[in-house]
């Protein structure tokens, strides 16, 4: 029940704060009403990030690699002790972890450094990325169109239910994704703005988000250098965006080739499988559900509300149409071809096109600003469609985050671990047929299995002076119930 009347305290404010911003919209009193916007964003990510326990999806291997990364920092592992033997293809059971780049993990590490081992302490940099990436929408909407398109998109960036899912690592891909997202939309913002502004700081700046979020996801942040091109197409000379585009590649290419060089020098067994196995993503399903080719084209209703074909199929026309076509054709090379790409992929994942969300939300506050004029016309269908497509992404927001669900934000057995670990706590321990493995990793310095290895090997564990702990969460087979140098637990389930 205490959960939920946070959930409703939480929804109520953030309500008064989006009211009042909607009055100074309203008002024309643009920033004033950005800052609340913003605001309620970072409350939201805030309130749902209180899950005082790591996901079971992607999360516990993040949180996990980052904090053994503050133990070694040039060793990134999942497993610091592999007491057990492993297959290192299998990226949720293995010893040295470069299954994912090392941007998000190392500033998870940084964060766990500063605040403490837990699991808020690992949301607070997405969360604060996430939040500096609403600022970012609004300027690049400010850019493309003017300001109001900028504040509705920065409205729909801040309230959008799968970014805040994403953010509080309550959904798959989390902070790799979220950081992905943020780098993009901060590196489009600062590259254009070196365009309108002559900057050589935001010139230099841009071209460290694009290196830093390939250094999170990988290749396709280079849509940004796409994107710039178009923009800087009609406002500087070839010979400048043939010179500059050389400086873009080359500071990306000092962010992100030096950890590559590393990784495959040091682990060269693990880097080359992993190197293999991202573009296996693209040949082959390696999600145990086949999607069909339309799967992103149909989850955009859901992300983004039901109504996102409409301004989507509208800015298609308004290219053979409109005067301003360097806009539209930026926001649609920012969701088609990221779209198609990864509907062509044989692993496809919601998540993997979110980074088009700014475009988005951008294209929307268009769409909603231009129906306008047929409002004489046309009112109550202009109105209709005006507040579904405000309200459609309102609900799944609601949906996502749960203010109203009665949820366990605490489990009882983080408490029980924490205290077998704490128990004695200068001896070496390890856990089997543990129901949270990585999860009891990151919270104490035990060792955890969810399985039971041999007798021989139990010895073998004994001998190296570890207590050996066996949960009963899964069957323990008769040859297992009763060794009198193990110490037998019931974690709560």
């Amino acid at each position: 029940m205490e959960n939920r009347i946070y959930g409703i305290i939480t929804i109520a404010i953030v309500v008064i704060i989006y009211s009042c911003a909607y009055k100074r919209y309203l008002n024309d009193k643009i920033y004033s009403s950005l800052s609340l916007i913003i605001l309620a964003g970072l409350i939201l990510r805030i309130f749902t990030s209180f899950d005082y326990y790591l996901h079971p999806w992607d999360e516990r291997y993040h949180a996990l690699v980052a904090k053994n990364l503050l133990e070694n920092p040039f060793k990134p592992m999942l497993y610091n002790v592999p007491l057990l033997e492993y297959d290192y293809k299998n990226w949720a059971n293995n010893h040295i972890w470069v299954h994912k780049q090392p941007f998000p993990l190392y500033s998870i590490a940084l964060s766990i450094w500063l605040f403490g081992k837990s699991a808020f302490a690992i949301r607070i940099p997405s969360i604060l990325l996430n939040t500096i990436a609403i600022y970012a929408t609004f300027k690049i909407g400010h850019q493309l169109a003017n300001r109001k398109v900028g504040l509705i998109a920065a409205f729909l960036f801040s309230i959008n239910g799968l970014i805040i899912e994403q953010t509080a690592g309550r959904v798959a891909t989390d902070h790799v994704d979220v950081f992905f997202l943020s780098l993009i939309t901060l590196a489009v913002y600062q590259l254009f703005k070196s365009v309108d502004e002559n900057s050589k700081f935001s010139f230099f700046i841009g071209s460290l988000f694009i290196g830093l979020a390939i250094l999170s996801k990988w290749l396709p942040a280079l849509i940004v250098v796409l994107l710039w091109i178009i923009y800087a197409h009609n406002k500087l000379k070839t010979k400048q965006i043939l010179w500059q585009l050389s400086l873009i590649l080359f500071i990306i290419g000092m962010v992100v080739f030096p950890w590559q060089f590393y990784i495959m020098s040091q682990f060269p067994l693990e880097a080359t499988w992993e190197s293999s196995y991202n573009k296996l993503h693209f040949f082959k399903n390696l999600l145990p559900v086949d999607q069909a080719y339309y799967y992103h084209f149909d989850r955009m209703r859901i992300i983004f509300g039901e109504l996102v074909y409409l301004p989507l199929i509208w800015l298609a026309y308004r290219l053979t149409k409109s005067k301003n076509r360097q806009t539209i054709f930026i926001i649609l090379s920012w969701i088609i071809i990221p779209y198609v790409f990864f509907s062509i992929a044989k692993t496809k994942m919601q998540a993997y096109i979110i980074f088009c969300a700014p475009a988005i939300f951008i294209m929307i506050g268009i769409f909603l600003q231009e129906i306008q004029q047929y409002k004489q016309k046309l009112k109550i269908m202009v109105t209709l469609i005006s507040m579904l497509l405000i309200a459609l992404p309102i609900r799944y927001s609601i949906e996502r985050i749960k203010p109203f669900q009665l949820r366990d934000r605490n489990p009882e057995w983080i408490s029980q671990i924490k205290s077998i670990d704490s128990a004695k706590p200068n001896t070496k321990k390890v856990i089997f047929n543990c129901q949270y493995p990585i999860e009891s990793m990151f919270y104490t310095n035990m060792i955890c299995y969810n399985r039971i290895p041999s007798l021989d090997k139990l010895h073998e564990i004994l001998s190296k002076g570890y207590d050996i702990y066996i949960d009963d969460f899964y069957p323990i087979d008769n040859k297992f119930s009763n060794i009198n140098f193990v110490q037998y637990v019931s974690l709560s389930k």
